[in-house]
C-alpha cells in the first residue's frame, strides 16, 4: 500500500502584479501540487496597534471655571490653546466666551499666559486648534445658529483673520494635530474632523472627515470629503459634500471629539465625549486606527459619570507630551478647569 504523502509543498517566489482591475498572483513549489487561491474585495481589518490604557491618579488642575481647551504644538514650543466661558489662567482678567491662552513646560510644572485678542474674542467657542507653518488654525463654533466657521492668526493668536464662509452642515469640527508646528505630517493635507450635525451639543451617530491641502486651508472650494473606500480599500474623496460617508460609527455617541497622531506608535488616537443631550450616550470614549479614514478602533470607554474623574466636554492629547514609551497627557475640561492626567497607552 502507497503511504500517502502529507508533507505540504515548500511555496517560493510568491508575487502578486496587481492592475487597476485585476491582478495577476503566481509561485513555485518544490514538487507537483493542487493549489487554491482564496481572495476577497474586502481588505483584512486592521489589528488594533493600542489596546487599552492606564491612567495615573494624580491630577494637574488650573485656569478654574474655563472649558474647552483644544491644544496644539506651536513653531516656537508653546502650546497655544482656546477657552470658554471663563477667565482663563488669570483670575482677575474678564470673563470671555472665546479667550486664548499659551502653556509653557511641562507636567506637572505649567505656566498657563492668556492672549487678549480683540479681534478673535467673540461671542463663539471653539474646540478645534491648529498650527502649520507657523500658522495658527481655528474652528470657531457658533453656539446660537449651529454651525462652524475658519479663523486664522499669523500673530501666535494676538490678531485673527475670519473666513468669510461657513460650514453650515458642521457645529463642532476639530483638526487632526501631528508634531510640532505641523511636523511628521502623514501628506501634504490638512484633516479636520466633524460629527455630521449641525449642532455643536446635541450628539449624533456617526463623523465624517474633511481635508485641504495644507497651503489652502483658508478657500472653501479645497475641501474634500471622505466619500468610502475602493476595492482595494484606499480612501476616495469628492469635491462635493453630499456625498461624504461616515469616517466613524458611534451610535448616540459622537459629539466632542479630538483626533492627534501618536509618532511613537505611528497609530492616530481620537477622543470621544458626548453628554446625552439628545438622548444618547453620556460616555467618554478613545479610539485608534492606523490611518485618519480608519477603520477606527475603541480601546476605552467608560460612562460620563463612572470615569474616576469627571471628563468634562471635551479633552485633547498634546502630542508635545507624548513619550517614545506611550505615555501622554491628556487635557480636558472636568469641573470646568484645564485638567491635566497622565495615562500610557497598552499593546
Amino acid at each position: 500500500m502507497t503511504t500517502p504523502d502529507i508533507t505540504p509543498p515548500v511555496v517560493t517566489q510568491l508575487q502578486a502584479v496587481p492592475t487597476d482591475i485585476s491582478a495577476t498572483i503566481s509561485w513555485l513549489t518544490n514538487e507537483p501540487a493542487t493549489s487554491q487561491v482564496e481572495w476577497s474585495t474586502t481588505p483584512p481589518p486592521a489589528l488594533p496597534a493600542i489596546i487599552g490604557v492606564q491612567w495615573e491618579p494624580t491630577l494637574v488642575k488650573a485656569a478654574l471655571g474655563s472649558d474647552g481647551w483644544p491644544i496644539t504644538w506651536a513653531d516656537d514650543g508653546d502650546l497655544y490653546t482656546a477657552y470658554g466661558n471663563g477667565q482663563g489662567f488669570d483670575s482677575l482678567g474678564p470673563r470671555l466666551s472665546l479667550g486664548f491662552a499659551k502653556v509653557q513646560g511641562f507636567p506637572p510644572n505649567l505656566v498657563g499666559v492668556n492672549i487678549r485678542s480683540a479681534s478673535g474674542e467673540r461671542d463663539m467657542k471653539s474646540y478645534g486648534m491648529l498650527m502649520v507653518d507657523g500658522i495658527l488654525y481655528m474652528w470657531a463654533i457658533n453656539t446660537n445658529a449651529g454651525s462652524s466657521v475658519l479663523a486664522w492668526s499669523l500673530d501666535h493668536a494676538v490678531n485673527w483673520t475670519w473666513a468669510p464662509w461657513i460650514f453650515s452642515e458642521f457645529g463642532i469640527p476639530c483638526f487632526l494635530n501631528f508634531g510640532q508646528n505641523y511636523q511628521g505630517a502623514r501628506d501634504n493635507f490638512i484633516y479636520t474632523f466633524s460629527p455630521d450635525i449641525p449642532s455643536a451639543f446635541n450628539e449624533t451617530n456617526t463623523a465624517i472627515l474633511m481635508r485641504a491641502l495644507r497651503g489652502l486651508i483658508t478657500d472653501r472650494t479645497a475641501y474634500e470629503f471622505f466619500a468610502g473606500r475602493d476595492v482595494v480599500g484606499n480612501p476616495i474623496w469628492s469635491r462635493d459634500v453630499l456625498q461624504r460617508l461616515p469616517v466613524l460609527i458611534f451610535p448616540g455617541g459622537v459629539n466632542r471629539m479630538d483626533v492627534s497622531y501618536i509618532a511613537p506608535f505611528g497609530r492616530y488616537v481620537m477622543t470621544m465625549r458626548s453628554v446625552a443631550r439628545a438622548g444618547g450616550q453620556n460616555q467618554f470614549s478613545l479610539w485608534e486606527a492606523p490611518e485618519p479614514w480608519g477603520p477606527w478602533t475603541q480601546f476605552f470607554l467608560v460612562g460620563g459619570r463612572a470615569w474616576d474623574v469627571d471628563p468634562g466636554e471635551s479633552s485633547h492629547i498634546p502630542t508635545k507630551w507624548v513619550g517614545a514609551d506611550g505615555s501622554f497627557y491628556l487635557v480636558f475640561s472636568g469641573t470646568d478647569a484645564f485638567m491635566v492626567r497622565r495615562g500610557v497607552f497598552l499593546r
